[in-house]
């Protein structure tokens, strides 16, 4: 099929995908919920790889979640094979309900752990992943509901490692159409239209509240805004590592040389600390605790973060077991 053939809304998916795509990604797999977006994400790779040669795969998630989910992947299976893509594979996956984290995050962890897998098995180089423009807005709403910092407002990564977001900068409304021009019929997961999820009611209700008092392109803009976000948020990381090789002392922070860092790289490099540390998780709130042991250091206790406390100790930060869980 010649590129002059396509639909408008598909050749926007296909030059999207072509746009993103480097030397670097020679072996292709697309994650396909069945969703129209990631339905028209593979409909255009397979148009970008029918032209460059590349190897391309399809995987379809079963989280198993749902009711009938076996007999949804096996319809997706059978519409990506007749649009042309091989091997097309069902992966089936436990999601764990105890770990804590909440239902959508277990969720994401067992599909990317299942993609990630796919993709070696497969000899894929490059994950694709039917992320929009939406999608990002979405992002950045949550993210600022949270007050999580630059980090947070950047959104989505087009490229993260092996995995490539080619439809960031295009609307839902263009993969939509193009599933149409392609032929392909999208499956509504209902958990995208559940308003207990956060997500489904910023998407459902807070963008368009914001678009009628705001007007139109209110998604386009905060997508803008990640892009800023993430350029800014991206050259502040360099230089906190940069900085941050001046103020580890063996497995802890020399105080001083922290505190003399500017606000933007101190609180990067305490927080990449704790992780590596082993804090699984550091909110805003315990990291500005951690960071007045820095600057209003006043002799008070360590702050017990989950799975461990910071102390300060000889003009170093330190970290030992939480001191809650101490007989």
């Amino acid at each position: 099929m010649a590129v002059r053939a396509l639909g408008p809304a598909l050749l926007d998916v296909v030059q999207a995908v072509s746009a993103a795509l480097t030397e670097a990604d020679h072996g292709l797999l697309v994650a396909c919920s069945g969703g129209p977006d990631s339905l028209a994400l593979a409909a255009g790779a397979r148009e970008v790889t029918r032209r460059t040669g590349r190897p391309l795969a399809a995987v379809i998630v079963d989280h198993g979640l749902q009711a009938g989910s076996a007999a949804v992947a096996a319809g997706v299976v059978d519409q990506l094979t007749r649009y042309g893509l091989q091997p097309v594979e069902i992966v089936a996956v436990e999601v764990d309900h105890d770990s804590g984290d909440g239902p959508e995050a277990a969720a994401r962890s067992a599909r990317y752990a299942a993609l990630h897998a796919a993709a070696d098995r497969l000899g894929a180089t490059t994950i694709l992943l039917g992320h929009t423009r939406d999608d990002q807005a979405e992002t950045v709403l949550l993210g600022l509901a949270r007050g999580s910092g630059t980090r947070s407002l950047a959104g989505m990564a087009t490229r993260s490692g092996r995995l490539l977001r080619p439809l960031l900068d295009l609307p839902r409304t263009t993969t939509e159409r193009a599933c149409v021009e392609a032929g392909l019929t999208p499956w509504q997961d209902p958990h995208n239209a559940d308003p207990a999820y956060t997500r489904v009611r910023v998407r459902e209700r807070v963008l368009p509240l914001l678009e009628s008092e705001l007007g139109p392109g209110v998604a386009a803009a905060l997508a803008r805004t990640a892009r800023l976000a993430r350029t800014d948020a991206d050259l502040l990381d360099r230089l906190a590592d940069q900085a941050a090789a001046g103020c580890r002392t063996g497995d802890g922070l020399d105080c001083a040389a922290t505190l003399a860092q500017p606000t933007a790289l101190r609180t990067r490099i305490l927080r990449r600390w704790l992780l590596e540390r082993g804090a699984a998780e550091v909110s805003a709130a315990q990291l500005g605790e951690v960071e007045r042991l820095l600057t209003a250091w006043h002799g008070q206790a360590g702050v017990d973060l989950p799975a461990l406390t910071v102390t300060r100790r000889d003009g170093r930060l330190i970290t030992c077991g939480r001191l809650g869980d101490r007989g």
